[in-house]
């Protein structure tokens, strides 16, 4: 079996949002990366023996702090580096170039002039300006900028704000761009990323969904060995993979269980028996415990606290089945990069907290099971390829995501059954006509959101006044950001008409318009 392994990069983190988004860009590209803090230990980066180096950005100023936050190690490796936005600058700051505050900081949109030929940027453009240079259309967010070349490097791009936007020292493989090619709203970034990864670095493209799910299986089989598993089986994308990788690798050692919480969509229950235990011949076992976590979620409405509940109270309904069942020693879950990202779980620590999740964050101490997590550095696009490749329908690979908690987190303030109720009829009624007007798979996550609070309605001649409920739908390719998907307005009025209509306690139908910055894509 081919090392997937073998060609790999890594990320220095200085603290920027979207440093797993940097690592998303290079696994796209096939290339296998890790992530560690800008502070790691210089011995743990010689070991890893990456192909390549990229710096990450972070809202610190170059200019308040040493050059020395990039450690003297990345370059004794004789490697390629590639700095990004505050990794340039740190870079240039490194090789004796003065940064400091621009005159007028960018964040958003910006054209970028190719400066000179280089390895980094040849041939890649979006646009040819009167004098034939090569334009790129950029995101940029920064507030400080390289005032000058730094030593034994040139020139390959400028803004009207940063005249030095683009630096190459090309007889050692160091570049630096300041802008954001990472994210999708530079057009060639991933175009960028990949010459770094291929033509500079040499890397080839082994991290396949075919290689990791190889790897995945080898692993697991050495983790665990002749113990049994127990995997709490949800139905959503990532504890199915989960599932059909576990059952793939150790077999009648895994046991699932399908805790029935009464906060999952429309007749989840009995499609997840039917697809794992009756298609597939996995091992479930079906625990209805909608009262249980009804009752420990009773006066609670902090969104930390619904999550940390919820995670608790489905760890000691593992360890009680798991006490039933005869040696069982791991836990697994379907922990994704994107969890670990927003509970600031990842090993750099250098994210702020968004949100915990009850698969990070929400693991109470005295847990007796280990965990397995064999999905645990993925992203989601990566878990629904590995998905594909191990056979499962794509009616449920493709299915947008669905939070941990359900419904708990969908239903603002404290959870009760009447609400549970209400907003799962909604949220069947949005997903059905969703998938009856072709639009379901024209947007990347779309749920309904149960506000407590109520709106005066008119229904016949009789006043109502009853509860809201929102509805969200985004577009996105890697949940990191997202924008607000525009439905048709025909289609929102049919929302709210049959919502309405059908659900008794409900008055009042909005959509939510925000997008992801400022807002997250769930509403807790």
């Amino acid at each position: 079996m081919p090392d997937i392994y073998t060609d790999k990069i890594l990320i220095l983190d200085f603290g920027s949002q979207f440093t797993q988004l940097i690592a998303r860009r290079v696994r796209e590209a096939g290339v296998y990366c890790e992530i560690y803090g800008c502070d790691a230990d210089p011995d743990r980066i010689r070991s890893f023996a990456p192909k390549g180096i990229i710096l990450s950005g972070g809202p610190e100023s170059v200019s308040a702090s040493a050059p020395s936050d990039i450690p003297d190690v990345v370059f004794d490796l004789a490697v390629p580096v590639f700095g990004v936005c505050y990794g340039m600058q740190a870079m240039a700051a490194y090789f004796g170039a003065d940064v400091g505050a621009a005159d007028h900081a960018e964040f958003g949109y910006a054209t970028v002039r190719a400066r000179g030929h280089s390895a980094l940027l040849r041939d890649i453009q979006d646009d040819v300006n009167e004098q034939g240079h090569g334009l790129l259309d950029v995101w940029m967010s920064h507030g400080d900028r390289v005032e000058s070349l730094p030593n034994g490097f040139k020139l390959i791009a400028s803004t009207d704000s940063a005249p030095v936007a683009g630096i190459a020292d090309e007889s050692r493989g160091y570049y630096g761009l300041q802008f954001h090619c990472e994210v999708t709203h530079t057009k060639q970034g991933a175009r960028i990323i990949q010459r770094f990864l291929t033509d500079i670095c040499g890397c080839e493209a082994q991290w396949q969904p075919a290689g990791i799910v190889d790897s995945s299986i080898e692993s697991v089989r050495a983790q665990v060995g002749s113990d049994n598993v127990l995997l709490g089986l949800s139905g959503g994308v990532d504890s199915s993979v989960v599932a059909a990788l576990l059952h793939q690798a150790i077999g009648a050692q895994l046991t699932c269980v399908f805790v029935d919480t009464g906060l999952l969509r429309h007749a989840e229950g009995d499609q997840v028996m039917d697809t794992f235990a009756n298609s597939l011949g996995v091992k479930v076992i079906r625990v209805n415990a909608e009262d249980q976590f009804l009752q420990a979620l009773a006066g609670v409405s902090d969104p930390e606290q619904k999550r940390k509940v919820i995670g608790g109270l489905f760890v000691e309904i593992f360890e009680a089945e798991a006490n039933k069942i005869t040696d069982v020693k791991w836990l697994a879950q379907g922990t994704i990069y994107p969890d670990v990202i927003e509970s600031a779980g990842s090993a750099t620590g250098k994210a702020h907290v968004i949100k915990s999740h009850h698969n990070v964050g929400g693991l109470p101490a005295h847990m007796k099971l280990q965990l397995l997590e064999p999905l645990r550095e993925l992203f989601k696009d990566e878990v629904r390829r590995v998905g594909h490749q191990l056979g499962l329908p794509a009616a449920m690979i493709d299915r947008h995501p669905f939070p941990g908690p359900g419904l708990g987190v969908r239903i603002l303030g404290e959870v009760t059954k009447p609400f549970a109720d209400t907003l799962r009829k909604a949220d069947h009624i949005f997903i059905e006509e969703l998938r009856n007007h072709d639009l379901y798979d024209k947007v990347s996550q779309a749920f309904a959101v149960f506000l407590p609070v109520k709106s005066v309605g008119v229904t016949g001649d009789g006043r109502r006044y009853a509860h809201v409920i929102s509805l969200r739908a985004v577009e996105t390719t890697d949940f990191m950001t997202a924008v607000w998907a525009r439905l048709p307005y025909d289609f929102l009025d049919l929302m709210s008409r049959r919502i309405i209509n059908e659900i008794e306690g409900v008055s009042r139908v909005v959509y939510d318009i925000s997008g992801k910055p400022p807002a997250t894509i769930e509403w807790e």
